[in-house]
C-alpha cells in the first residue's frame, strides 16, 4: 500500500513540476493540458487522473509552495529570540527555498490572481498569514530600536518580498553569487534601510545558512 502511495506521489510531482516549468515558460494561460501531457509523457486520460483541471494544478503548485515555505520556517525560527537573527532566518528561508524552486517563484509571481473562487482564498489565506510572520518580525525589530522616524510596517513588508521576489528575474542559482552570499547581501540592504543606520552584524554563520537544497515538494531537504 505505501509503495502504491509512494508511486502516485512521485508521479503527481512530476506533473506538478512540469507544469511549473511550462507556466513560468508560456504562461498559465497560455498553457492546455494537452501540453503538459505531452511534456510530462501522461496520457491526458492519465493526467486528469491526478488532476481534475489545470486550475487545480495551478493551485497545487502554489498551495505546496507557500505550504512548504512557512513550515520550514516556523521550524528554523523556534526558540530564536533576536529579531535581527529572525530577519537573517526568514531572508534565508525564502531565498534558498526559491533559489532551488525558481519555476515555481515565476509561477507564484505571474500567476497569483490566476485562481479564482475557493482556490484563490485558500491560497490568499496561506499568502496573508506567511505575510504576517514577516511583519511581526519587522515590528520586533522596530521595538528594540531607537528610531525616531519609522518606517510603516506595511510598506517595509511588501518592500521587503518585492526585493526577494524579483531575483526570478536576475539571479542564477548555478552562477558565481553563492544563495549565501545573496542572502548576506539582500539582509544587509534590506536592515541598513529600515532601521535607518548601518546595518548591524547579521549573523553571518546563521544556522544552516544557504547549505541545503529545498524540495518545493517535500518536507526533506537535499544536501
Amino acid at each position: 500500500m505505501t509503495s502504491n502511495i509512494s508511486r502516485y506521489d512521485q508521479k503527481l510531482e512530476h506533473i506538478l513540476r512540469t507544469a511549473a516549468q511550462i507556466f513560468a515558460e508560456k504562461s498559465y494561460h497560455s498553457t492546455s493540458m494537452r501540453d503538459i501531457a505531452r511534456a510530462t509523457g501522461v496520457s491526458l486520460a492519465g493526467l486528469y487522473h491526478y488532476c481534475k483541471s489545470k486550475e487545480e494544478l495551478l493551485f497545487l503548485i502554489q498551495d505546496h509552495c507557500f505550504g512548504r515555505v512557512r513550515e520550514r520556517l516556523e521550524e528554523r525560527i523556534k526558540g530564536v529570540e533576536d529579531p535581527f537573527e529572525k530577519l537573517h532566518i526568514f531572508i534565508d528561508n525564502h531565498l534558498s527555498f526559491f533559489a532551488a524552486n525558481m519555476a515555481e517563484m515565476k509561477v507564484l509571481s505571474h500567476e497569483a490572481e490566476s485562481l479564482a473562487g475557493d482556490l484563490h482564498q485558500h491560497v490568499a489565506t496561506k499568502k496573508e498569514k506567511y505575510a504576517k510572520l514577516a511583519r511581526k518580525i519587522l515590528r520586533e525589530i522596530q521595538e528594540q530600536q531607537a528610531v525616531a522616524t519609522r518606517v510603516d510596517l506595511t510598506v517595509a513588508t511588501y518592500a521587503l518580498f518585492g526585493m526577494m521576489n524579483w531575483i526570478y528575474n536576475w539571479y542564477d542559482p548555478s552562477g558565481k553569487l553563492k544563495v549565501s552570499q545573496l542572502v548576506d547581501q539582500i539582509t544587509r540592504l534590506f536592515v541598513s534601510g529600515f532601521v535607518g543606520g548601518p546595518s548591524r552584524n547579521l549573523i553571518p554563520n546563521a544556522r544552516n545558512s544557504g547549505k541545503q537544497s529545498v524540495n518545493v515538494w517535500t518536507s526533506k531537504s537535499i544536501n
